[in-house]
């Protein structure tokens, strides 16, 4: 779930950085450049590690600011595909589930993922999309609901091109999305897949 990954980055750094000791100030500059942003392929940038090295600081014809040459290690979170993980739930409509880890919301179940037989009740509001999804699992019904914590298995993570344009009505872009998968395929009984969280008294 969580990686290293070695980059390579030409660091501009700007002058009021320079009055702090320039590994703080580079360390300082990469957080704001890469924490909490996505790069494709890699993932989401949870935290600068460490600055492996340091060249440079030249000062480039009409620029005022160091260049450096840094090299320095990202934690990203990459899930792999087949992976099992935790999540909460964020959102349901009639197209499926919407899973969260505190850190990271972009992550889809599906109709066709979801475990078989289900059903999906619609809300009171008759303009919103959402509302709830049950399970029938041995004769019972389970709602699936923001109350429980919900391990899904990874189906596939992509990361989709910027679009040039987006409509007004369409969701916010997500440069990482995660698809989930709650059929569990004989690997457990249900409450293995939805545990429902108690408050200790």
């Amino acid at each position: 779930m969580f990686y290293l990954s070695k980059i390579e980055h030409k660091l501009p750094l700007p002058p009021p950085r320079l009055v702090l000791p320039i590994r703080e100030a580079i360390h300082m500059e990469l957080e704001k450049l890469f924490l909490d942003k996505v790069i494709a392929n890699l993932g989401l940038c949870i935290s600068v590690y460490d600055i492996r090295s340091i060249d440079g600081g030249f000062i480039f014809p009409g620029d005022g600011a160091p260049t450096y040459t840094v090299v320095f290690n990202l934690i990203m979170f990459r899930p792999f595909v087949g992976e099992i993980i935790t999540a909460r739930l964020l959102s349901s409509d009639a197209d499926g589930l919407r899973l969260t880890l505190g850190f990271f919301d972009d992550i889809y179940v599906p109709t066709h993922h979801l475990p078989h037989p289900n059903r999906f009740v619609e809300a009171v509001q008759k303009k919103s999309k959402k509302g709830i999804w049950y399970w029938k699992f041995n004769d019972q019904e389970y709602p699936i609901q923001d109350t429980d914590v919900i391990k899904f298995r990874v189906q596939n993570v992509s990361y989709p091109p910027i679009p040039v344009e987006q409509p007004k009505e369409s969701k916010p872009f997500a440069p990482m999305l995660v698809t989930g998968s709650l059929d569990h395929d004989g690997l457990g009984p249900v409450s293995w897949w939805f545990e429902e969280e108690v408050e200790d008294e």
